[in-house]
């Protein structure tokens, strides 16, 4: 994930936390005085992103299966921790115990004798 790409997913994510609209511009604002230098296109793209899907939406779904499609929500879900999330959802699976094999040096030879 690029610099920038990081940059405009915090931006989203701060704007959805405070309950703000997410505009391009605002967007831009806060990645302009967070100090990251970003391409003009980013803050459009997340903002389209986030008329079109809700934040929460993204956050919630992330671990979620699903074939290909765009990377901006995967780096919305986990700049939000969605990867932590979803390994806290993720049924447990038994570990059976294997009995364990004899070695040769139990046998009382072993290959270099």
């Amino acid at each position: 994930m690029s610099s920038s790409e990081l940059a405009c997913t915090y931006a989203s994510l701060i704007l959805h936390d405070d309950g703000i609209a997410i505009t391009a511009d605002k967007i831009a604002t806060l990645v302009k005085s967070a100090g990251v230098t970003v391409e003009s296109y980013w803050p459009s793209l997340f903002a389209k992103l986030s008329e079109k899907r809700s934040i929460e939406d993204l956050v919630l779904n992330a671990a979620s299966g699903g074939g290909g499609g765009c990377a901006a929500p995967v780096a919305v879900a986990a700049a939000a921790g969605g990867a932590a999330a979803a390994a806290a959802a993720a049924p447990k699976v038994e570990e059976k115990e294997e009995a364990k094999e004899e070695s040769d040096d139990d046998m009382g030879f072993s290959l270099f004798d």
